[in-house]
């Protein structure tokens, strides 16, 4: 039945694009004859339907395809599908493909991180037999009982996220009991006194600890990077677990949180306190002060997340006092932080940054709002040039300014 309305409702919209495209008025009305037998379907079957499911839809709310707009997503999808094909050639099922060797490589424990991330960009690009093909991998063979130490973080986005977001799209079931699957061996890691999760944990045996080289600290982005997938998941299965766990870091980060809204890129997951260590937009830092903005837009800007907004706009005045500009050419950059003192280093990942003040400056006044945004243009203008003047055009990973250089 569910089917039947899906298809019902893609049958009138290929009406209306018809009626906006062309005269095709003989395939118009086959196609309303082909709904209203559907409908009729559906009805037997018990289901309640609007009288005229073939109504117009106003011309006003019709949106017209701009040429050069379809001719650049047109490229967008062949480079897809050449990075896609390449993959399905030479690394299907494994974790990324090295374009040099042409191998398949497991960097992620063998989760199928290339595939598994990749199915809504395959679905929202309408390439739906290549997304069967990726869907049908994951019904078969996509298995998570691994002796394997795997990223809390980097599990969460690419395998909870990609999993959901494929569930969204197309509504297949499949995707969203491997979600479950993955996110309950991921649940161990937040077993903390503070709350604060490990960053690792092995997913065939539940043992969660940090890596080595942090001295026992969780990292600031690892440890909050999990919100969106997490209350995504509770809203869909029902379950709070998820959600509980990954808002809670949030609170516990709240009761540290200093006045310039910059935590440093360590935290003890015993004592919920930060480490002296580094202050950063960049690696370790960046996708925390990200899922702040982003979560708050999630939960619908509401009283229940406000205090992620809040938390987001402080932080962002501290971003504002990193800043710098270069001079005589007026590059505008983001410092990092240790102590008291000033480095005049910003990573290419902290090129994120345009695009989050550009989504969180609607939720400013008018004259904040034009700041932010202006902020925004001058810091994508500067990680533009971080592409534009290699002779490549690939980012170098850190960029220093030197002062007159």
């Amino acid at each position: 039945v569910n089917e039947g309305i899906v298809f019902s409702q893609e049958i009138l919209v290929t009406a209306h694009v018809f009626d906006v495209i062309t005269d095709g008025k003989s395939e118009i009305s086959r196609l309303r004859n082909e709904i209203n037998q559907l409908h009729g379907q559906l009805r037997k079957a018990g289901v309640l339907l609007e009288e005229n499911p073939a109504t117009e839809i106003p011309r006003k709310d019709l949106v017209e395809i701009d040429p050069i707009n379809n001719e650049r997503r047109e490229k967008v999808k062949e480079a897809m599908l050449h990075a896609w094909n390449s993959y399905v050639k030479y690394a299907w099922g494994m974790d990324e493909l090295q374009p040099q060797s042409k191998n398949g490589v497991n960097s992620f424990g063998g989760l199928g991180a290339t595939l598994v991330d990749s199915l809504d960009t395959l679905y929202i690009m309408g390439l739906r037999d290549e997304f069967q093909k990726a869907r049908d991998w994951v019904a078969e063979s996509l298995s998570f009982d691994k002796d394997y130490d795997a990223s809390v973080f980097e599990t969460t986005i690419r395998v909870v996220g990609g999993l959901l977001s494929a569930y969204d799209m197309s509504g297949d079931k499949v995707f969203l009991e491997k979600a479950k699957d993955i996110a309950d061996r991921l649940l161990p890691a937040w077993d903390t006194t503070s709350g604060i999760p490990y960053n690792s944990i092995n997913l065939a045996h539940g043992r969660a600890h940090n890596f080595g080289w942090t001295n026992g600290d969780s990292i600031l982005a690892d440890s909050g990077t999990e919100q969106l997938e997490f209350i995504a998941l509770s809203q869909r299965t029902g379950d709070p677990k998820y959600q509980l766990k990954a808002e809670n870091v949030i609170r516990q980060l709240q009761k540290i949180y200093p006045s310039d809204g910059l935590l440093p890129i360590y935290i003890n997951p015993q004592s919920g306190q930060a480490s002296y260590s580094t202050i950063t937009f960049g690696a370790m830092g960046d996708s925390f002060y990200e899922y702040l903005l982003k979560v708050w837009i999630q939960g619908n800007k509401t009283e229940s997340v406000k205090h992620y907004r809040q938390m987001w706009e402080t932080s962002m005045e501290g971003l504002i006092s990193l800043t710098r500009q270069t001079t005589p050419s007026n590059y505008t950059y983001i410092c990092e932080k240790s102590g008291g003192s000033l480095s005049h280093k910003m990573d290419e990942l902290a090129c994120f940054a345009p695009g989050m003040l550009a989504l969180g400056a609607s939720g400013y006044g008018p004259e904040k709002a034009k700041q932010i945004m202006n902020l925004a243009e001058e810091l994508a203008r500067t990680c533009y040039n971080f592409y534009q003047t290699t002779p490549t055009k690939l980012a170098g990973e850190n960029y220093y300014f030197h002062a007159e250089q």
